[in-house]
C-alpha cells in the first residue's frame, strides 16, 4: 500500500511547538535547489560526473605520452587524407550504416563533399581518442563517448542552414517560404498544439470500463467480442513511464482489440500520472497497489481461473518481481507470464547505462526531490540524447529549416501524451536495478508476506 502512514517533513518544513510549522532551510536543501537550477542548463546531466570523466581520461592520457604522440600523428594523417580528397582523390571515408545526414545527392557536389569528409574524419579521430588511454573506468568512458558524439553532432554542417545544400536549394527555390513555415512549426511545437488525436476516439478506442480503482491505478476491463469466451482472463501491466494505450493504439494497431477478438477477457492497468504529492511512493508500492491489487480485482470478477499476465517495458520488470514473490509465497494464480521489451537482468542495459553512475543518480535524486517527480520532458530529453541525430537534429532540420510538416500519426500523439515518475520510485528503480542489478544478482528483497490489497470493485458503474 502507499507509504502514507508517517508524516514526512520535506525541504522548508520542520515541526515546531504545538501546531506551528517553522521554516527551516538546511545546507542540503540549498544544494538540492542549486542542482535543480544547474539541471536547466545541463539537461539533467551532472556536471561533476562529466568533469570526473574528463579528469579520468586526461589523467590516463597524460600518463601515456607515447600514446598521445600517436594520436597527434593520427591527426596529421587525417588531415592528409582530407587533403587527398580535396585534390580529387577518392573519398577516404564513408558514413556509417544508419547515418542518413548526407544521403542526399547535393552533398556529393564539390565543396559540400569536402565538408562531409572533414566531419566524418573528425568523428573517426575523436572516437579513437576517447578509446585510446587504457585504464579509464567504463562508466567514465561511456560518458565521454556520449559527450563527444553530442558535440560532433551539434557542429555537423547538416545542422547549419547556410552549410546544408538541401536547405540552401529549398530557400532559393521558395524565396525563403520554407523558413517561414519552419518558424511556424517551431512556434506550434513550443505551444504544444495537439495533433488532432482524441483519446477514446482515435486512440485507446477499444470499448472498456473501469472496474477497480485505488490511489495508484485504475483497472480497465475489455469484454470479448466473440460468442466463444475463454474462461482464463489476461492481465496487462504496462509501464508507468508512458500511457497505457500504447497497447491499444489505433484499431489496426491494438493488441487489446485483437485479444478480445480472440475471445479473451482483457484487463489493463492504467497508472496514475503522479504529481509532487506522490514523491514518496516506492517501487514496492507499484507491486502491491498495482500488480497485486489488480490480480485480486481480476480474481474477484472472474473467479479462480488462472490469470495470464503480460508485462510491457518497466511493467514487465515489475511483473517479474511480483511473479517471483508469488512463487516464493506459494501464490499460484498466474497461468503464464509474457514479457514485451522488459528487462530483468540489467548487466547489458543498453545505451541508457551511460547515464547510470552513482554521481549522476545522486544529482538526479536532488532534482526529483526538489520537484517531487521526474517530468516527461526531462525523461524525454535523456532518451533523445541517446540518439541525437535521429531524435533531435534530423527532425529539426526537416521541420524548422526545410519547413516540412509531417502528417500527425497515432504513435506520435501517444508519445506526446507524457507522464511523470515519482521521485522515490524512480531513484529506487535506477539504483537497485540499473546500477546495482539487484534483481538478477538475487539481492532484490520483497517483503516476506504479501500485504492484502485494498479491494474496491466498481461493478458496472460505467466508469
Amino acid at each position: 500500500m502507499l507509504h502514507t502512514d508517517a508524516k514526512t517533513i520535506h525541504a522548508g518544513e520542520a515541526l515546531g511547538s504545538g501546531d506551528a510549522v517553522v521554516p527551516v532551510v538546511t545546507p542540503a536543501d540549498l544544494d538540492r535547489a542549486f542542482h535543480d537550477w544547474q539541471s536547466r542548463f545541463t539537461g539533467g546531466t551532472s556536471p561533476s560526473a562529466v568533469g570526473l570523466a574528463w579528469l579520468d581520461w586526461a589523467t590516463h592520457a597524460a600518463n601515456e605520452p607515447f600514446g598521445g604522440a600517436a594520436l597527434g600523428l593520427s591527426a596529421l594523417q587525417q588531415w592528409g587524407r582530407l587533403g587527398q580528397a580535396a585534390w580529387g582523390g577518392a573519398p577516404p571515408i564513408a558514413a556509417e550504416v544508419g547515418d542518413h545526414r548526407f544521403t542526399a545527392a547535393a552533398w556529393r557536389r564539390p565543396g559540400y563533399d569536402l565538408m562531409v569528409q572533414a566531419i566524418l574524419l573528425s568523428e573517426q579521430w575523436w572516437g579513437a581518442a576517447v578509446q585510446s588511454p587504457a585504464g579509464v573506468a567504463s562508466p567514465n568512458r561511456r560518458i565521454l563517448e556520449s559527450a563527444v558524439q553530442q558535440w560532433l553532432d551539434l557542429i555537423s554542417p547538416s545542422n547549419v542552414a547556410w552549410l546544408n545544400p538541401e536547405v540552401a536549394a529549398a530557400t532559393r527555390a521558395e524565396g525563403g517560404a520554407n523558413l517561414v513555415r519552419g518558424w511556424l512549426n517551431l512556434m506550434r511545437d513550443r505551444t504544444k498544439v495537439e495533433d488532432g488525436f482524441k483519446v477514446g476516439q482515435d486512440v485507446a478506442a477499444t470499448p472498456g470500463k473501469v472496474v477497480f480503482r485505488n490511489a495508484l491505478m485504475e483497472l480497465i476491463q475489455y469484454s470479448p467480442t466473440t460468442p466463444a469466451v475463454s474462461p482464463q482472463p489476461i492481465l496487462i501491466v504496462p509501464a508507468w513511464i508512458m500511457k497505457f494505450y500504447i497497447l491499444d493504439l489505433s484499431p489496426k494497431k491494438s493488441l487489446v482489440r485483437w485479444l478480445v477478438g480472440q475471445g479473451r477477457t482483457v484487463f489493463m492497468v492504467s497508472w496514475r500520472n503522479p504529481g509532487a504529492d506522490m514523491r514518496d511512493v516506492a517501487l514496492d508500492d507499484y507491486r502491491v497497489d498495482g500488480v497485486m491489487a489488480a490480480l485480486a480485482a481480476v480474481q474477484a470478477i472472474c473467479g479462480d481461473s488462472k490469470i495470464h499476465a503480460v508485462g510491457y517495458c518497466l511493467g514487465g520488470t515489475l511483473l517479474t518481481i511480483a511473479a517471483a514473490a508469488m512463487a516464493r509465497d506459494g501464490d499460484d494464480r498466474l497461468g503464464s507470464l509474457s514479457l514485451f521489451a522488459a528487462q530483468s537482468d540489467f548487466t547489458e542495459a543498453g545505451d541508457l547505462k551511460q547515464f547510470i553512475t552513482e554521481d549522476q543518480l545522486s544529482f538526479l535524486d536532488d532534482i526529483m526531490q526538489t520537484q517531487g517527480y521526474l517530468s516527461s520532458a526531462q525523461m524525454g530529453a535523456a532518451f533523445k540524447m541517446l540518439r541525437p541525430n535521429d531524435l533531435i537534429w534530423s527532425p529539426a532540420v526537416h521541420q524548422y529549416l526545410l519547413g516540412e510538416a509531417g502528417a500527425p500519426f497515432d504513435l506520435m500523439a501517444w508519445n506526446a501524451d507524457g507522464t511523470r515518475l515519482p521521485a522515490r520510485m524512480h531513484i529506487e528503480y535506477l539504483r537497485r536495478l540499473f546500477l546495482d542489478n539487484d534483481l538478477a544478482q538475487g539481492r532484490f528483497e520483497v517483503e516476506a508476506v504479501v500485504r492484502g490489497a485494498r479491494l474496491e470493485v466498481l461493478w458496472d458503474t460505467g466508469f
